[in-house]
């Protein structure tokens, strides 16, 4: 089954990635407080692999984007040396913010829970004389 082959490949291209990414230099990345790579989608043909990323500072997201960028050479060459396949895929780093988007439902979830609680019991906010 190719499809599985392909997330094996994901899976590895990701754990490859997070472990340079604490290696690198680039003070756009090194120097913020926390880089995630969230998933990573490969092409069936190998040649391109969307990586999508999530920074814990929003303000510095496009910045961390750019360095990347900018290390894209480096970082595939490394991905290259440690996967051993024929095509080493061509990064391409994109914005996620599916971290982000999660705690804002779960906020969400816990109004409505607070809500329903302070509705099931009214004399929570009474007090007894």
């Amino acid at each position: 089954m190719p499809s599985n082959r392909i997330g094996r490949i994901n899976e590895e291209i990701q754990r490859e990635l997070a472990d340079q990414l604490r290696r690198l230099k680039d003070p756009r990345v090194s120097q913020v407080g926390m880089v995630s790579i969230t998933r990573v989608d490969t092409t069936s043909d190998l040649r391109y692999a969307r990586v999508y990323i999530s920074v814990l500072d929003k303000d510095q997201e496009k910045d961390v984007l750019k360095g990347l960028k900018s290390a894209g050479g480096f970082l595939r060459r490394e991905l290259g040396r440690a996967l051993q396949l024929r095509y080493t895929p061509e990064l391409q780093f994109i914005a996620d913010d599916s971290i982000q988007h999660g705690t804002h439902i779960l906020e969400i979830l816990r109004q409505v829970e607070r809500q329903d609680e302070a509705r099931d019991d009214p004399d929570a906010g009474e007090t007894e004389e």
